[in-house]
């Protein structure tokens, strides 16, 4: 038996991250984005003395880069000093982002703050408010910010505490989309004796396991369209028996968020406006009073779906849904769309239309043919994207492509060269 006690686990702070890409963005957005990660780090601080947590763990990526700014490591001071006062332990390791190797000022940290080392895992005691040991915590930070090797098998328990945790900046079973750095499976884990893996790397929030626990809290504040939705940390509460209950609270101060808008059953561009500011008014309101960066995708299929593919009009309706928004200086909670991306599909029945004399019956044969075979459709995307083969994205993106994606893009090529086709006829 031990003593209950609870403890946040966070990870991936990014604290100062440059928000690349801004440039076209009001400086009230822009400016807010910048701050974003420095505010959701000073909510975890207020939370943790809130809710009297023992110890905080910080699963690595404190900082943004290796070259960490001045500013991001003497605010992060100032707020580990404020929770070593409250009597809050802190327990970090660096990540791929922020290796030991980067350019690090000469700083002191308080006696309650340890940052694990490279090398070797260490092991440190963690207690209860009251002075009580609750837990052995190990750790090991990244020398440098491209580590292959597989840290997870580096730790061992020691004998001496009733709960052991685990601290590591990791990517499991080789999730995709992320670097594969500290690669580790997850069986491994599960299997090592530790209670509760505190992992960082992973943006998106997962329990991968439980009991033992292996967690990604995500990251605390969105960076990007890609990390949409609630952001935050665990706070994790520990029984004298060892159950373990976790609850998550969102801590970003700015949302991204992605919608999806329908075209079907509407013939007049006021519907589709009336549509739009409906979905963003609902998006306003659930944001619980903070700002909101939305990317808007038009689907469905419906009559506007030719005029929504002529040039420019898209940027037309992205500048006039911010202008109905109003500006981003005139409200704390404002919305600010990033982008509007059109999914839409014609009101036309392709395979009927395909069985018609002529250039485009036979062409919508041969694409719906070629949709419908995954070597084929490959073949003829490689085909028509000769020209950009030499790219690396391009080509890495035919190489991994699903079939069901190479299907789906064929079809609105089908689409797109209908809708040409008619409007050269009526021209």
């Amino acid at each position: 038996m031990g003593v209950p006690f609870t403890f946040i686990h966070a990870a991936d702070l990014h604290l100062d991250s440059p928000f690349k890409g801004l440039a076209k963005v009001p400086a009230v957005v822009r400016e807010r984005l910048r701050e974003s990660a420095f505010v959701a780090f000073r909510r975890l601080v207020e939370l943790a003395k809130r809710e009297n947590v023992d110890f905080v763990l910080l699963a690595g990526d404190l900082y943004d880069a290796a070259d960490r700014s001045l500013r991001a490591q003497l605010r992060l001071q100032r707020a580990l000093t404020e929770l070593a006062a409250a009597g809050i332990q802190v327990f970090a390791v660096h990540g791929n982002h922020d290796p030991e190797s980067g350019r690090q000022a000469k700083l002191d940290w308080p006696e309650h703050v340890h940052i694990f080392r490279s090398g070797d895992v260490e092991c440190r005691p963690a207690y209860t408010r009251s002075g009580e040991l609750a837990a052995h915590v190990y750790g090991i930070s990244y020398p440098t910010p491209a580590v292959t090797e597989n840290l997870a098998l580096r730790f061992n328990k020691k004998d001496g505490a009733p709960f052991h945790l685990a601290l590591l900046h990791a990517n499991v079973d080789g999730s995709a989309g992320h670097d594969n750095y500290a690669p580790c499976r997850l069986e491994e884990l599960t299997a090592s004796g530790f209670q509760y893996w505190a992992l960082g790397h992973i943006h998106d929030r997962r329990i991968l396991h439980e009991y033992p626990h292996v967690v990604y809290p995500g990251n605390l504040q969105g960076r990007s369209i890609r990390e949409t939705g609630a952001k935050g940390a665990y706070i994790v509460t520990v029984s004298d028996a060892g159950s373990v209950l976790m609850r998550f609270k969102d801590l970003a101060d700015v949302l991204w968020q992605e919608i999806k808008v329908s075209i079907e059953g509407i013939e007049r561009e006021q519907e589709l406006k009336n549509r739009l500011m409906q979905a963003v008014e609902e998006l306003r309101k659930d944001a619980d009073g903070r700002p909101v960066i939305v990317r808007v995708q038009l689907d469905g299929r419906g009559a506007l779906h030719d005029r929504l593919l002529q040039p420019a009009v898209v940027e037309e309706w992205l500048d006039e849904l911010r202008e109905w928004l109003g500006a981003p200086e005139e409200a704390d909670a404002w919305v600010w769309p990033e982008s509007i991306n059109v999914r839409t599909g014609c009101l036309l029945n392709l395979e009927e239309a395909a069985n018609e004399e002529g250039f485009l019956g036979e062409l919508l044969r041969q694409g719906l043919a070629a949709g419908g075979q995954a070597e084929q459709s490959k073949e003829l995307l490689e085909q028509a994207l000769d020209r950009l083969r030499s790219h690396p994205k391009v080509r890495d993106w035919l190489q991994q492509s699903s079939p069901e994606l190479r299907a789906e893009w064929i079809r609105r090529a089908m689409e797109l060269s209908v809708s040409l086709l008619r409007e050269d006829e009526t021209a």
